[in-house]
């Protein structure tokens, strides 16, 4: 059980017809835009958002398309390596720019080729918080508690550009100054620090801005192993840990070895400790540490708008047969006890899931190299990693003999997760592997958040 437990009800981020100025006021904070930082544009939005009908706004979302390419460290990665799950948006209308289209009545942008923007073309956090239900959690949970990103090489603005995207969101200051953020190396070092990689840096300013769009009050850590290898990754891990942080987002991924059950107790099991990793963007296949059964694996999403209770829906993200969630039966790893799916013998990925789609993707500011500076939006199952490790944040602290992979089991088939029950990652011979359906499949596990209590002992 957990030692402590501040769990947040059921909020489900609804659109409410409830009169013309608070509907035009949900219509922008789902926007992701309705926060002190931007009344002035919020007023000058209100006008028009209320004469927009629901049901208009998901048609309009619905018509998202993007280009994107994979960030500078998603190379396939050699034997012994990993490589990140981001993906950066480099062209088309993402869902965001679709729904604030249609709330302004105008004609929707496009993002320019290989050329970030001035502002955000992605989810922002009122998005995610109203998507997961998590909007109450966010603001009363996470204080005290330390949510931990792993990735390689330094990304020399990181502090910089988290305060970019805090500041323009209206989130508190998250500094080195005030004990909020803190950047070491594997070793712990806050001044001998890997060599910087411009790919790498959009992939950790992709994390940090996911911690804070889902629990703003959580303090983050950021340990950048100094390379890319299975063993200073999770080198890098151990010693997030070993820092204190009860939650660990691991936004990267190989392929799966015979040394892998190495690595599991040498790098991943931590009792007591909540340890996601990305499922992978490639579609359908498994990868390590997902196939890790001491860590949550994180499956990916699309992420639409809607007119139902819930106010969002969501399916399988898959873009072609090489492009999606990544999911799969293990070729090693042991089952867990508490995973009890019918026919894969080893570890099953995912457990759990939220928004990948790079389409319906997230915004994210990042300054650092050539991957397009300033505002993108990103997606891949690097987005959903870390969001995950935050909801676990906003939970409360696990169980001091816990694996927390465990939790969302006991909430399966509970109003406490959104069912993905439409889509699929590629083709596989045992359909649940790779097909979304009523409860338990591959790409998206037993579902989405719909608020904490799914993530809590």
């Amino acid at each position: 059980m957990r030692t402590s437990t501040p769990n947040s009800p059921h909020i489900a981020g609804r659109w409410r017809r409830i009169g013309s100025a608070a509907a035009a006021t949900a219509a922008l904070l789902v926007a992701g835009i309705g926060t002190a930082a931007h009344a002035t544009a919020a007023t000058a939005t209100a006008g028009t958002a209320h004469k927009v009908s629901t049901r208009a706004i998901a048609a309009q979302v619905a018509k998202a398309h993007v280009q994107y390419e994979k960030a500078g460290c998603g190379a396939t990665p050699k034997t012994g390596y990993a490589a990140c799950n981001a993906l950066r948006v480099t062209g088309g209308t993402t869902a965001f720019m679709e729904k604030q289209a249609a709330l302004r009545g105008v004609t929707p942008k496009t993002v320019k080729p290989n050329a970030a923007s001035d502002s955000p073309t992605g989810y922002g956090p009122s998005d995610i918080q109203s998507a997961y239900g998590l909007t109450d959690a966010a603001s009363s949970y996470g204080s005290g508690e330390t949510v931990a990103i792993v990735d390689a090489y330094d990304d020399p603005n990181a502090e910089d550009d988290l305060a970019t995207y805090r500041s323009y969101y209206g989130l508190s200051d998250c500094t080195t100054d005030n004990g909020c953020f803190k950047k070491v190396s594997q070793t712990g070092s806050t001044t001998s620090l890997p060599s910087a990689d411009s790919g790498w840096a959009g992939e950790e300013s992709l994390d940090l801005d996911m911690v804070s769009a889902t629990c703003p009050n959580c303090n983050i850590l950021l340990v950048e192993a100094k390379s890319a290898s299975d063993a200073n990754l999770g080198t890098a891990v151990n010693e997030a840990v070993k820092l204190g942080a009860k939650f660990v987002s691991n936004s990267y991924g190989g392929s799966e070895s015979s040394s892998d059950t190495t690595y599991d107790t040498s790098y991943y099991k931590h009792a007591g400790v909540a340890i996601t990793a990305s499922a992978g963007d490639e579609g359908y296949g498994a990868e390590y540490p997902a196939a890790s059964r001491y860590v949550t694996a994180v499956g990916g999403t699309a992420l639409k708008t809607s007119s139902n209770s819930r106010g969002w829906t969501e399916s399988v993200w898959k873009t072609s047969s090489t492009e999606g969630t990544g999911s799969g039966c293990s070729a090693y790893d042991a089952k867990p006890s508490w995973q009890t799916d019918a026919t894969c013998t080893k570890r099953m990925i995912a457990d759990v899931s939220a928004v990948a789609d790079p389409a319906t993707g997230v915004s994210v500011y990042d300054s650092y190299g050539s991957d397009g500076t300033g505002w993108n939006t990103y997606g891949g199952t690097s987005a959903s990693s870390p969001l995950i490790a935050s909801v676990y944040a906003l939970a409360g602290t696990p169980g001091s003999s816990d694996y927390p992979a465990e939790y969302p089991y006991a909430a399966a088939g509970t109003s406490a997760l959104n069912d993905v029950t439409s889509g699929n990652n590629g083709t596989c011979s045992t359909s649940y592997y790779c097909t979304a359906k009523s409860g338990y499949d591959g790409p998206t596990g037993w579902g989405t958040p719909e608020g904490t209590d799914a993530f809590t002992g």
